[in-house]
């Protein structure tokens, strides 16, 4: 791709955007994320204890978290005897081994009512495992009684906020431990955040400046919506601005849906590294080549290529990439040393 097929915008409308990513927001506002209590908040596990989890730990100073235990919230105590998922005639159902209990109808009515009541929010960050708030991977049983598991999925809770929620960041605490899907998800979160900040009171100038910003990083993300995306600024004069604000944010949930793959990285930072064609010298270049082959054999983070381009932004002051959002997609205290990437704990 070359750099002409990037600019859907006219010239002369992206030029009034650089080199901010918005021209009213912060570029890391603080997203509102929903979070297990038990998470570390709350010793509200159906055990009585409490999980410390790093990742969570980590973001509490840069976001705005929204605390919930939706089985205390129907009602049932801490500690609890244990909730397991039972599927009964094709139908899923939440029930208390120990008791005999069916709490499905509970779960559903509260988790319908609290999601619908919740407001604005851009993520969530819940218990794995769990037949309440479990995403992906909750056990599912034959039998209340003794057993083994049939299969895995979303718990109650969980399922109700896929279905409500489909375009937010939404994980688990377990598979944030990966890195390349924590760094997915802290760049999703952040960049539904900024969008939500300028919903609150939409102007053309500010959705021009947003999407001139994200631009490399759609371009990372899905190269098709990156189009639809510069198709609705590049349309939208005679439209009701919240109407343009409606169909961007739902092409920026698409967008921002899935991981990149390396290759799309890739592309982005060879497209990148094309501005700086008449001021680096060769070897650096060849350099940056080594570094690039580096990150696409997995033995270099994405950090180390990109890094050496966002030093070159500043060398040779090139506005444009400056004010990608790309090269800092979230708070750069959220990404940390080699030795703590090491042990698991943040995205490079």
């Amino acid at each position: 791709m070359d750099r002409t097929q990037l600019h859907q915008v006219s010239p002369a409308l992206e030029a009034r955007s650089q080199p901010h990513a918005t021209s009213r927001t912060e570029l890391h506002p603080r997203p509102r994320v929903v979070v297990s209590e038990c998470l570390g908040f709350e010793a509200c596990r159906h055990n009585g204890q409490i999980i410390r989890d790093d990742f969570v730990s980590a973001l509490r100073p840069h976001v705005d978290f929204v605390k919930i235990c939706p089985e205390v919230a129907i009602g049932l105590g801490t500690p609890r005897e244990a909730l397991r998922l039972v599927e009964r005639k094709w139908q899923l159902r939440m029930v208390q081994p120990a008791t005999g209990k069916d709490f499905t109808h509970e779960m559903e009515s509260f988790a319908t009512e609290y999601l619908k009541a919740l407001g604005p929010v851009d993520g969530f960050i819940l218990k794995g495992r769990s037949p309440s708030c479990g995403i992906k991977d909750a056990k599912r049983y034959p039998l209340a009684e003794k057993c083994a598991p049939a299969g895995r999925g979303p718990g109650v809770f969980g399922a109700r906020v896929l279905d409500l929620y489909p375009g937010r960041a939404i994980e688990d605490e377990g598979r944030l431990r990966d890195g390349r899907i924590r760094a997915h998800f802290l760049t999703q979160l952040y960049t539904l955040a900024r969008f939500r900040e300028l919903e609150k009171n939409p102007t053309r100038a500010d959705l021009i400046a947003f999407h001139a910003g994200h631009k490399l990083l759609l371009l990372a993300y899905n190269q098709k919506e990156m189009r639809n995306l510069g198709g609705i600024v590049g349309a939208m004069n005679g439209r009701e601005i919240r109407e343009v604000f409606a169909d961007y944010r739902e092409g920026l949930e698409r967008a921002m849906s899935r991981m990149p793959r390396h290759r799309s990285h890739i592309n982005v930072l060879e497209h990148a590294v094309g501005y700086f064609s008449d001021e680096v010298s060769r070897s650096e270049r060849n350099h940056f080549t080594h570094l690039l082959g580096e990150f696409a054999e997995g033995r270099a983070p994405l950090s180390v290529p990109a890094s050496v381009l966002r030093s070159w932004t500043e060398r040779f002051d090139s506005d444009y990439l400056r004010g990608q959002v790309y090269f800092a997609p979230y708070p750069k205290e959220l990404t940390i040393n080699r030795q703590a990437l090491a042990k698991g704990l943040l995205p490079a």
